[in-house]
């Protein structure tokens, strides 16, 4: 959920970029996400360096890059952490079976797939593809 949320929150705060920052409430409200929550993503990807936060009245959050230089890889590589499909891909010296194991050239195949994927969207796409009403899928 992490992802998602936080993604949709990046897509709703592309639909308002150099137009100042957009209150929690707003994104909660037009992306269906729940607010609390929300809070605590937006938190995460102002760490990451993706939005920043204005307190008062008149503050919100905005996105501090570029929409279309934004890759969907990084903004789910900092709400989720990494993209391997199994955990040993990461951490090689924790599995005994790294060497011999028949599977880990598929996870890697699985792993690189996905960021390619990933890679080739930005969130300025995301962002045009729900304001047209497309879901239509993304080629590879």
């Amino acid at each position: 959920m992490k992802g998602d949320y936080g993604v949709r929150a990046l897509v709703e705060l592309a639909h308002h970029y150099g137009e100042g920052p957009v209150q929690s409430a707003v994104i909660a409200n037009r992306q269906s996400i729940p607010e609390p929550y929300l809070d605590q993503l937006l938190t995460s990807l102002r760490r990451a360096g993706f939005i920043r936060s204005i307190r008062g009245p008149q503050g919100g959050h905005a996105l501090i890059r570029d929409p279309r230089e934004l890759r969907l890889s990084e903004a789910i590589s900092a709400l989720e952490g990494s993209l391997a499909p199994i955990g040993c891909l990461d951490d090689p010296d924790g599995c005994p079976k790294t060497t011999t194991c028949c599977l880990r050239p598929v996870w890697q195949e699985i792993e690189q797939a996905t960021v390619k994927i990933l890679d080739g969207i930005t969130i300025a796409d995301l962002s045009e593809r729900q304001r047209a009403g497309s879901v239509a899928r993304y080629a590879i």
